[in-house]
């Protein structure tokens, strides 16, 4: 049934023409759609987008201890930044942790996707179980993490495994020279994001085509060179997307750094990345320095905006292949 509307006519009379009544069901779903994101638009613009244009702005001034500043310093935040040592050795803890953690996350989680694919019993069950840590705060498992399970050289669970295993503990977190620390945080952040991206791969071998394995069997491809010539090559747009959120991800590695590493004494600075150390000058007891801050944070998102274009690049991103 359809509605009608007025209309001129060439005579300047008004007549009577018929309305689509798909017309005003666009209409509903237009005010709808603007109803549910409109909520949503704020709060990234109110949250985001703002802070983000107010940090670049602060990034120009001497901003002590304040948020309004007046007086302008144009690039010397940055050139002070990138002339500190100590910022200069945090972004080379930072790749480094890069580095490891990519790598590592990705091969765990493509392996335990594979090996949970097709797993005849019990598949939820362990998918749940290696999944669950990714609702896990990272602030409660670095405290787990320091105070439990690698709590000093006389307690925690791994160094009462190995003097049961007749070999003597080890002081995880001690500062100066030691770099045992590494461990514990290599393998707190494995431990709360492999379970993400084993998903990830998962969805990915889930949409492969089973029919590519049977032809693969009739050719006779078994084990491993049904992997590298089917599976991975299948898994490409998958595996560079799994790349890259690591790589985001790593160069955002804060809360394991600040909450196992900041109230252990003899730490040098170097050990912290460089978002603890933008952090401990903005908000630092006897700092608070926005300026320096902000600056520091401008430079770390170009330095991940440089290395995802660079990634993307390398990994052939849009590629038609």
């Amino acid at each position: 049934m359809t509605t009608a509307q007025a209309a001129p006519t060439a005579s300047g009379r008004l007549r009577r023409t018929p309305t689509r009544p798909g017309n005003a069901l666009a209409r509903s779903r237009n005010r709808w759609f603007w109803a549910f994101v409109t909520p949503f638009l704020a709060g990234l613009m109110v949250f985001v987008y703002i802070p983000i244009a107010w940090s670049l702005y602060l990034s120009f001034f001497d901003a002590r201890n304040t948020v309004t500043p007046t007086k302008f310093v144009g690039l010397g935040n940055y050139a002070y930044l990138l002339s500190d040592q100590l910022f200069l050795n945090s972004m080379g803890t930072f790749i480094v942790f890069a580095l490891v953690i990519v790598p590592l996350t990705f091969a765990c989680s493509l392996g335990l996707a594979l090996l949970l694919h097709k797993i005849p019993v019990m598949q939820a069950f362990f998918r749940s179980a290696f999944f669950l840590p990714t609702a896990c705060s990272y602030v409660v498992a670095s405290m787990v993490w320091r105070m439990s399970f690698f709590n000093g050289a006389r307690f925690g669970m791994f160094n009462t495994g190995l003097r049961g295993l007749g070999l003597d503990p080890v002081n995880w977190l001690e500062g100066g020279s030691n770099y045992w620390y590494w461990v514990v945080l290599v393998s707190l952040r494995l431990w709360l994001q492999v379970g993400f991206y084993m998903v990830l791969f998962i969805a990915g071998l889930n949409a492969i085509d089973p029919q590519v394995y049977e032809a693969a069997a009739i050719d006779g491809a078994r084990g491993f060179n049904v992997f590298r010539s089917i599976t991975l090559p299948l898994l490409r747009a998958t595996s560079i997307a799994v790349a890259m959120l690591l790589l985001i991800n790593a160069f955002q590695a804060f809360d394991e750094f600040y909450n196992t590493l900041n109230t252990v004494r003899g730490y040098p600075p170097y050990a912290r990345p460089p978002l603890v150390y933008v952090y401990l000058i903005s908000f630092g007891e006897g700092s608070q320095d926005l300026g320096i801050g902000s600056a520091g944070t401008m430079i770390l998102t170009m330095v991940i905006l440089v290395f995802s274009l660079v990634q993307s690049r390398i990994l052939s991103i849009g590629a038609d292949k």
